[in-house]
């Protein structure tokens, strides 16, 4: 028993090993394919309908370069931004409206229309696109609308800043596991969950409950790594983001705590092809024979706390990707 033992351990290093000296591209268009060959047809909340495969992991190791995508250009910037949104607490669509972000704008705008029995329109059409327009502008533009349609109520930034506690008190889940990278590096505890169950509910009526809801740091060898556990993954449109953001994050929290950046792993729970994105998956997958090198990302080494960062402080080098690919969101 010991010696088939070792084989199989040999056998996973061998298979992690692997894993981790793979482009980023080549783990995400393997992805696609096996969701196209191998997932079931599922029913969804959106009524789009999805190919659905059930838990995958990828693994990046970030000293090999920044993963973010090359087969389809993506956008740094509102990844950086969404991330400074959730990092500072905001829950407020306000600030990503300022900054031309429009990640969130289908669901408060979705939830405005029904809370003034306004008809909500087929996203994607005229009629939707010039409502959602006119919407996020009044959002930037008026202070009294903005703070009560703009809200999403107690989604991510909440939770990972103030996390309400049965005492009254609220909970900076971030900053404890900042202190605890520091302190008890060897912890098993260095846990942040965005998955508050009280607050799922209030979450789905302006914004969603999330999605990526779990994550974990290790510290081994002088390096912060980061494991990740998303429940629901939409492939085509949200997963690039979710790579790269929680890469960069890895990243800042390595350099507040001293570290250099060791692996961002990512792992999916319900992971899926909307129906309406399988023309453009498989345009993404004719480009794998010109997948390009990755860039880098520097972030500024001054910066040493949370609080402190702003989108000034990182700068993407090298980055050669195609053209990107439109795909409808599924709200």
């Amino acid at each position: 028993m010991a010696y088939m033992w070792k084989i199989v351990k040999i056998h996973k290093r061998s298979y992690t090993k692997n894993m981790q000296s793979k482009h980023v591209d080549e783990q995400y268009l393997d992805l696609l394919e096996y969701i196209i060959k191998e997932g079931v047809a599922k029913t969804d909340r959106t009524g789009t309908g999805t190919k659905s495969i059930f838990g995958y992991q990828m693994r990046f190791n970030l000293a090999d370069g920044f993963p973010l995508l090359t087969t389809k250009k993506v956008p740094i910037k509102s990844i950086i931004h969404e991330l400074l949104w959730f990092m500072r607490g905001d829950t407020n669509l306000k600030y990503l409206a300022d900054n031309n972000v429009h990640i969130w704008d289908e669901w408060p705008y979705k939830a405005y229309l029904v809370r003034n029995n306004i008809a909500v329109p087929a996203t994607g059409s005229e009629e939707w696109n010039s409502g959602i327009k006119e919407f996020i502008e009044k959002i930037k533009t008026d202070e009294n609308f903005a703070k009560d349609y703009g809200n999403l109520g107690p989604i991510y930034g909440y939770q990972w800043r103030s996390w309400p506690a049965p005492n009254g008190m609220h909970i900076d889940q971030l900053q404890k596991a900042i202190e605890m990278i520091k302190d008890t590096p060897d912890s098993r505890r260095i846990i942040v969950s965005a998955w508050n169950v009280a607050d799922i509910d209030e979450m789905a009526k302006a914004g969603l409950p999330p999605c990526h809801c779990f994550f974990q740091f290790y510290v081994a060898d002088g390096k912060l790594s980061c494991q990740l556990y998303q429940r629901s993954c939409d492939t085509f449109l949200g997963l690039p983001f979710n790579i790269a953001s929680y890469s960069v994050f890895t990243m800042m929290l390595a350099q507040i705590c001293g570290l250099q950046a060791g692996e961002f792993v990512w792992t999916g729970g319900d992971v899926h092809l909307y129906s309406n994105h399988m023309e453009q998956a498989n345009l993404q997958l004719s480009r794998r024979g010109d997948i390009r090198a990755l860039p880098k990302m520097k972030i500024n080494p001054a910066k040493k706390n949370i609080e402190d960062f702003t989108i000034e402080d990182f700068e993407l080098i090298d980055y050669n990707p195609h053209e990107g690919i439109k795909a409808p969101i599924a709200v």
